[in-house]
């Protein structure tokens, strides 16, 4: 067994309501700090500010001996100029700890937040791999959807000009507390639903094939999270309060990104990130809409695990070889838009046939993604699955 490393965050709760206790589990990370009550600079979602259930955690919150402030200054795709201000407000408000609740964007201004407040790094320092130098602040992180994972990543993507974004990645990163509540996707829309889910899909597939650090624990969660976000897709689709299918689907999506975190993902998300880029398409939606495709690309690559996916979901018929069960997983991630009522071609999210080759260009800057697909992607080879995928 080849050597291999593996590291998530330091405590995951997994309930429906949870988060609504989070003065309780806010405790014992106060009295690792040696404090009893603390300054609690809160991010959220703007839609998340007006609802019962935040102004309830707030009240609680106070109720403890603790200061809150709370910030709803996020928006997808956040540009540096976004995570400067936030970090100004939690300065001033002199944070001991940091609690974001909201989609992967929050989460990720959250995690540098709680890096930058301590004055010690600029961000402009931080872009790259294994960067950051600085420790944090306590970090609490609460998803409000199934697909990003970002609350069990060491991973935070930021926009950096008009249409261009960098990641930071450090172990740094990871959160301190994880609060997987359901109730908080109970009323997402259908299409953000089902795009969410599939992202979380395309997590574990792009783990479980990562040319890079693929490694035992992470296959694991990558086929566990598989089996649990395909079993659950389209019931929380057709069934938005079926709360138990709501929490399967919370919990695949953090071994998803549980897995990502230690075997990173490929060319999937190299190819989306110009769709979202440049396009401003949601990150799940841009997946979805070229993952059939690329999975075609990497079939040469990749069979042997695309057929043990396949397996894991119970696909094709007794007696197929490698190469029939790959074939009918692929199959089977191009019914995912569609069953779930996601555009599926590129043409349909407003992309014209001649912004293809742009695309292909930005694409292949996405080296940190590239480097671990199945197999090498150059520029004309990217610009074919545009096409593919138009």
């Amino acid at each position: 067994m080849a050597p291999f490393e593996f590291r998530t965050v330091n405590r995951i709760v997994c309930e429906s309501g949870s988060s609504l206790r989070m003065a309780d589990m806010l405790a014992p990370l106060l009295t690792q700090q040696g404090l009893k009550t603390a300054r609690v600079f809160m991010l959220v979602d703007p839609f998340i500010a007006g609802t019962e259930a935040f102004k309830t955690i707030c009240e609680n919150l106070a109720t403890a001996g603790h200061a809150v402030h709370s910030c709803n200054d996020v928006e997808p795709d956040p540009p540096e100029a976004l995570v400067h201000r936030v970090t100004s407000l939690a300065k001033e408000f002199k944070a001991d700890v940091v609690v974001a609740i909201g989609g992967g964007s929050t989460l990720d201004v959250a995690k540098l937040i709680a890096v930058l407040a301590r004055g010690k790094q600029e961000l402009k320092t931080m872009y790259g791999v294994g960067n950051v130098t600085s420790d944090r602040l306590p970090l609490v992180l609460v998803p409000t959807t199934a697909g990003t994972g970002s609350e069990v990543t060491p991973i935070s993507i930021v926009t950096t000009g008009v249409d261009t974004k960098m990641g930071v990645v450090s172990p740094v990163l990871y959160g301190d507390l994880a609060i997987l509540d359901a109730d908080w996707t109970l009323s997402l829309p259908q299409h953000v639903t089902a795009a969410t889910g599939i992202d979380a899909m395309v997590h574990a597939i792009e783990a479980y094939t990562s040319k890079r650090l693929k490694n035992p624990y992470a296959d694991f969660l990558a086929c566990e999270a598989l089996r649990l976000l395909a079993a659950n897709l389209h019931t929380v689709c057709q069934e938005p309060g079926n709360r138990e299918a709501r929490q399967a689907m919370m919990l695949g999506s953090c071994m998803a990104g549980q897995a990502f975190a230690n075997a990173p993902v490929g060319a999937v998300h190299a190819l989306a990130y110009p769709i979202g880029g440049i396009f401003h398409v949601p990150h799940g939606l841009s997946n979805s809409l070229v993952l059939p495709h690329v999975l075609r690309f990497n079939l040469p690559a990749a069979e042997q695990q695309y057929a043990e996916l396949a397996q894991v979901l119970k696909l094709g018929h007794h007696g197929d070889n490698t190469g029939q069960l790959a074939q009918a997983f692929i199959d089977y991630t191009a019914t995912l838009s569609p069953s779930t009522g996601l555009p599926v071609g590129l043409r349909e999210v407003g992309i014209g046939e001649n912004d293809l080759p742009v695309m292909a260009s930005a694409a292949m800057l996405q080296t940190r993604l590239l480097s671990n697909n199945p197999r090498d992607v150059n520029e004309a080879q990217a610009l074919a699955i545009y096409q593919a995928a138009y």
